[in-house]
């Protein structure tokens, strides 16, 4: 992979180059907040090491720049992965777009802010997870917000995180709301409040305050960017992790490899991984830690036998319904558009409501397919624009178009090494639809998709539907969805935490067997929760720096 060229972030008044109390690998949502919250004690030393950027440049700042990287032109800020042919998908390779910068994927997401229900983190206790049901996790969730309602049950305010309502929603967005009405779904304003089912505007990790009000606030933004001056925290941007520094099975420190250079950061203390759920795994295996027999066949000596290393991989797969519309308001390429954005770009500038703010998916819903489920099982994402193939495949004209996505599914892939090489890609197998229940669940949720998308009050900004005719058979849905789904980005699960021999991690996110070594992100959770996956490595990161803290 290309390695960007390195900058430091803080003085380094007082500090061994080589040596601190910790080393993150991976300056991600989980690592930014690690970091500073770990050097909050000017008692210890963190060095964070990134391979990406620091995430500041105007196109992170501007959420739509976020149309711009998602499509993973040139590696930049985006590793833009993708995965083995999918036998599911009619033998497609899947497409992973993953942030590469400081903030990782909250740099280039829809800055969604979404947490599931609670029912998903008893599951992870009842799964072997320990300690984080949903009353043990809500008051760090609530920790990191300063949410633009306030402070009550379920909201947080004062955190570092910035979370605020949709800044400049386009009308097509409360027809939306209307067709779903018509089709007896209930409107809700909070998706994080006590009853996750309905449709209505998500919030977004924007800023709020004056100054920057509508800027994207990546993890980075919110937690690391304010604090890379401390003199106890160095941050190594443009610099891969390339293999954890093992002293038989404890952890002493990290290898990288910043542009033709290459160099070792020793841990007084831990070693903390951070990269999620596809990097973390691989770095792992790098460095002897995983299934000894796939190890051996790479040609890397086992340090220890961790069999569920890479396993039980998770994702959201996603299916996509797209619409023209002859409103130029929305997002398109036409002899509007151009107009529009520098329009919008003069009000950005000038502090006013802009569409530059939009998250594109301002609005969906958490539905059930059965009305006896006791929570929703399909997520809508509504996007005001004709979102196809990852922004990567363009339509002229205008419009809009509906995802919908099965919130907990049963199929279950892999990541390992494609050579020990560490700058090579890891090798991602979602195994999507591999168990078919999920297919049966999303010809359903594109059912009532199309039944919303379809209902009168969207009738005046419909101007005709791109890829279905509108009476296909659920065969034919079927055909469609493995001929054109694909992730909505929230992979999860490869270090799952638990006590069974296939955990990776124990509920206190060291590494099993190993000392000296955590896992910090989405690849520690169990299992995938009922909605988007930013807010949760957030919430762990949070926690985790609080274990960290205690076992120091």
């Amino acid at each position: 992979m290309p390695i960007i060229p390195a900058a430091q972030g803080g003085s380094q008044t007082g500090m061994s180059s080589e040596a601190f109390d910790y080393v993150i690998a991976g300056g991600g949502s989980a690592g930014s907040v690690l970091a500073a919250r770990l050097s909050e004690d000017p008692s210890v030393t963190v060095c964070l090491i990134e391979a990406g950027s620091e995430g500041r440049d105007v196109l992170v700042r501007t959420p739509i720049g976020a149309a711009v990287y998602m499509r993973g032109l040139f590696g930049v800020r985006n590793w833009a992965f993708t995965t083995v042919p999918q036998p599911g998908l009619n033998g497609r390779q899947g497409f992973q777009p993953r942030g590469k910068a400081l903030g990782g994927s909250s740099a280039i997401n829809a800055m969604l802010y979404t947490r599931g229900v609670p029912a998903d983190y008893d599951r992870w206790e009842a799964e072997g997870a320990k300690g984080w049901s949903w009353q043990d996790v809500l008051p760090y969730f609530r920790k990191a917000e300063d949410n633009i309602r306030g402070e009550d049950t379920f909201h947080g305010a004062g955190g570092p995180l910035q979370v605020a309502e949709q800044q400049n929603p386009h009308p097509v967005n409360e027809a939306f709301f209307e067709a779903a009405e018509h089709c007896q779904f209930r409107r809700n304003d909070d998706f994080n409040g006590p009853d996750q089912e309905g449709v209505g505007y998500y919030q977004v990790t924007q800023f709020h305050e004056k100054g920057r009000r509508g800027e994207r606030c990546s993890a980075a933004a919110a937690y690391l960017h304010p604090v890379m001056d401390r003199p106890n925290l160095k941050v190594m941007t443009g610099t891969m992790a390339t293999r954890v520094v093992m002293e038989g099975r404890r952890a002493t420190g990290v290898q990288y490899r910043q542009g033709s250079k290459t160099g070792t950061v020793q841990a007084r203390r831990e070693v903390i991984l951070s990269g999620g759920a596809f990097n973390s795994p691989q770095l792992l295996m790098l460095s002897g830690i995983g299934d000894g027999s796939e190890l051996a066949q790479r040609g890397i000596d086992v340090v220890h036998h961790l069999p569920g290393t890479g396993r039980n991989l998770q994702d959201h797969l996603d299916f996509i319904q797209l619409y023209r519309s002859r409103d130029n308001r929305l997002f398109g390429l036409g002899p509007g558009a151009a107009f529009n954005i520098l329009r919008a770009i003069s009000d950005w500038r000038a502090g006013k409501p802009s569409i530059l703010s939009s998250s594109f998916a301002e609005s969906g819903a958490f539905l059930k397919t059965d009305p006896s489920l006791e929570v929703p099982d399909i997520q809508l994402h509504f996007v005001c624009a004709m979102v196809d193939d990852h922004t990567r495949k363009l339509h002229w004209g205008y419009g809009y178009s509906c995802h919908v996505c099965v919130l907990r599914p049963h199929s279950r892939g892999t990541v390992s090494l494609e050579s020990a090489d560490p700058l090579a890609p890891p090798r991602i197998d979602p195994a999507f639809l591999s168990d078919e229940r999920d297919l049966d669940l999303l010809v359903k949720g594109a059912k009532i998709t199309r039944t919303i998308m379809q209902a009168p009050p969207l009738d005046k900004f419909r101007n005709g539907e791109l890829y279905l005719r509108g009476d296909e058979t659920d065969g034919e849905l079927r055909e469609h969805i493995r001929s054109r789904a694909d992730t909505i980005y929230h992979p999860v699960g490869t270090c799952r935490m638990g006590t069974d021999d296939l955990a990776v991690t124990d509920p206190n996110l060291r590494v099993r067997g190993v000392e000296n070594l955590r896992v910090v992100d989405a690849s520690v959770m169990p299992s995938l929760i009922g909605g988007n996956t930013n807010a949760p490595p957030i919430m762990i990161a949070e926690r985790a720096a609080g274990m960290i803290a205690k076992d120091r």
